[in-house]
């Protein structure tokens, strides 16, 4: 890990050296004097302002994004962990835009974006190299530099949504693609996802340096602060795997960026991949799994019992809800490595909120 000489505060965040150490707590898997929470509310006296699009700033138009940026963050109230902070994005294949996969942007240019795979045969494109010199990556470097030019003391840059190990070979090869490969070519599946793991570093030290996250601390694109290297993890593609074909391919490029990561959180996406469930937590650097159950199905208090099955493997949760919710999960979970994510109406709602949790804690 880094050795840090943190900041006392943060111009929108007056008590960032209490907030972290909730944060340092909640990494060691213990509780100061409640479980941690990340809430956030309208600032008393302050007109909310609208921050910035997903993918704002992909354009080159970077000032316009950082000045809404600023503007949101100054009427935010951040109560207990939560940080004042933003994830710049280029879409969700960013990863495999780096490598030089066309990225093509929703209409609105603001809600998505696809891959235009590239690849038609891995001997073709292997081996697979970061250019630096990738108008993408580029950018991304030269925005992550004007956001902490703009926002140091104020606003902490998050760390990429990385879509990296398999997402990304995906979005280079189209997924349905990529399952033949692992039938018909698995040798060259073994080099490409080799090549593939070795960037994950490149891209992640580019933008750690970039964004003064040695000095500052690191987000993941989800708000989980932490000294060091922190992160989210996943990969979406194990959906379309039996578990023994992704632990032959997924879990070991997950199990070395989490080994890499101080600070690690898995982005669970959707019931398709719970089949894989016991295989993530038996990833001894895995820190949190951050579930998520998908626009079709029920909302987080639907799935308490795959929750208390996730404590029971030893791995912190990451638990979105809304204030009148906390009873129902404080009462049903081990305080220890929760963290909670909320939205309140006031700032006094706010401040409640996290009086409960210590008055029942």
């Amino acid at each position: 890990m880094d050795v840090f000489a943190l900041s006392d505060s943060l111009e929108f965040k007056p008590d960032f050296a209490e907030a972290r150490r909730h944060w340092e707590a909640f990494w060691a898997g213990e509780i100061i004097d409640r479980p941690g929470i990340m809430i956030r509310s309208p600032k008393d006296g302050c007109e909310p302002k609208p921050g910035p699009a997903y993918m704002a700033g992909h354009d080159g138009n970077f000032d316009r994004a950082i000045d809404l940026l600023l503007e949101n963050a100054a009427c935010t109230y951040f109560a207990g962990e939560a940080l004042p902070c933003y994830t710049p994005s280029f879409g969700p294949d960013q990863f495999a835009g780096f490598l030089g996969v066309d990225l093509e942007h929703s209409p609105d240019s603001t809600s998505t974006s696809w891959s235009m795979p590239t690849v038609d045969g891995w001997e073709e494109v292997l081996p697979l190299e970061l250019d630096v010199h990738n108008p993408m990556w580029a950018r991304m470097v030269d925005f992550v530099r004007r956001i902490v030019e703009r926002c140091e003391g104020k606003v902490l840059c998050s760390h990429l949504d990385l879509h990296s190990n398999f997402d990304a070979l995906a979005a280079m090869r189209l997924p349905e693609r990529l399952c033949f490969d692992l039938y018909d070519c698995p040798e060259s599946v073994d080099r490409a996802i080799a090549d593939v793991r070795r960037i994950y570093f490149e891209v992640y030290a580019g933008v750690y340096y970039a964004g003064k996250m040695d000095k500052w601390g690191s987000l993941g694109w989800g708000p989980f602060w932490g000294e060091g290297r922190t992160n989210y993890t996943q990969c979406d593609f194990i959906c379309l795997l039996s578990p023994e074909m992704a632990r032959r391919w997924v879990i070991p490029a997950l199990e070395e960026e989490c080994s890499f990561l101080d600070h690690s959180v898995y982005h669970y996406d959707g019931p398709e991949a719970l089949v894989h469930l016991p295989d993530i937590c038996s990833i001894e650097d895995l820190d949190v799994i951050s579930w998520v159950p998908g626009a079709r199905n029920p909302g987080h208090a639907h799935y308490i019992e795959l929750f208390q099955k996730i404590q029971s493997y030893g791995k912190g949760l990451d638990i979105n809800c809304s204030v009148e919710q906390l009873p129902f999960f404080h009462e049903r979970l081990r305080p220890e490595g929760v963290m909670y994510s909320c939205w309140a109406r006031t700032q006094k709602e706010a401040d409640d909120a996290i009086q409960w949790l210590k008055d029942h804690t």
